[in-house]
């Protein structure tokens, strides 16, 4: 029997998006190939954890699966034929609803669209999940592979060259701007040959994204740990700070705290067909290094001007 989605993402059943979201990217981390060469086990749990969350975290497909199980995954399920299927073995199996004798009339049920006629029990309906009975050509498997980009690559998209496993020739890959950890990237036709002359399937990239060593994203929003010096928090100050869009100025009010955000719009994650996230600027003051006597004087002058309990907050 297969697993089911929500124990392989170890999360309830009633759980939220945001909560399989987040199950996900851990397990995509822990188990990513790249962090475990060679680990059969671990590569074999990465796939799984990927197939669980593409069903899962699509909420159409979450709902189909939810009623259906991982039947409703097959190319070309029917659910409103399913649901059919399902209310005529009930009414048959209480022996009323169909006739006596648990006699169906199946052109009845689908409007003709079911060959056979009249047929008594087994199972007619296999078709609906993909299992048997398939007409004209069949699409090739769908294979997965994972890739690893590095962060700006993610965040501004970009082509490459990769190898297919088993594949000696580079295909050309697109990665759309905003790509995440965890992104599913379609590429189709790079997939497996159909076995009766139908289109070949679909090679379906899992993104592992490096972290950056100044940018940190949450969604479509960018965070970025900006210093600056003692006399620019006092005195404040204009200054330049990167954006993957090139550097822009912004200004460092007088009397700034460490630790003080600075939110520039539209400086953030750019996804096609929803609003670009946001830039925040975090100000972190750096106090001068060192000992010598000139400094030591000049911090003694600023205790004078040093009048209130900066700790008073922390009182309990």
């Amino acid at each position: 029997m297969a697993e089911d989605f929500y124990s392989i993402l170890g999360v309830p059943r009633g759980a939220d998006a945001a909560t399989i979201k987040k199950a996900y990217r851990k397990l995509a981390r822990d188990l990513h190939p790249d962090k475990n060469p060679g680990n059969k086990s671990a590569e074999t749990r990465f796939k799984a954890v990927n197939r669980a969350y593409e069903a899962l975290g699509d909420e159409k497909k979450r709902k189909l699966y939810d009623e259906f199980g991982e039947d409703s995954l097959h190319e070309g399920f029917d659910a409103e034929k399913a649901r059919a299927y399902k209310q005529w073995q009930e009414r048959a199996g209480s022996g009323g609803g169909f006739g006596g004798g648990g006699r169906v009339n199946l052109e009845d049920l689908f409007g003709g669209q079911v060959s056979g006629g009249n047929v008594y029990g087994g199972d007619p309906f296999a078709d609906l999940f993909g299992r048997t009975r398939q007409r004209g050509p069949m699409k090739g498997q769908d294979f997965e592979q994972a890739i690893t980009v590095n962060f700006e690559s993610a965040v501004r998209g970009t082509q490459l060259q990769m190898k297919r496993t088993g594949h000696a020739e580079p295909v050309t890959v697109r990665i759309p701007p905003g790509a995440d950890e965890g992104s599913r990237v379609r590429i189709p036709g790079q997939g497996g040959p159909s076995p009766n002359g139908g289109p070949n399937g679909d090679l379906i990239l899992v993104l592992h994204v490096e972290p950056h060593p100044l940018f940190e994203r949450k969604g479509d929003d960018l965070y970025l740990d900006v210093p600056i010096t003692v006399s620019e928090a006092v005195k404040g100050a204009k200054v330049k700070v990167p954006t993957f869009n090139g550097p822009v100025a912004v200004t460092v009010p007088p009397g700034t705290q460490s630790g003080t955000k600075l939110r520039l719009r539209g400086k953030g994650v750019a996804r096609k067909g929803r609003e670009t996230g946001a830039l925040y600027v975090r100000f972190m003051v750096q106090v001068p290094p060192g000992d010598s006597p000139e400094l030591l004087r000049v911090v003694s002058e600023l205790e004078r001007f040093e009048t209130s309990d900066v700790r008073g907050k922390l009182n309990i």
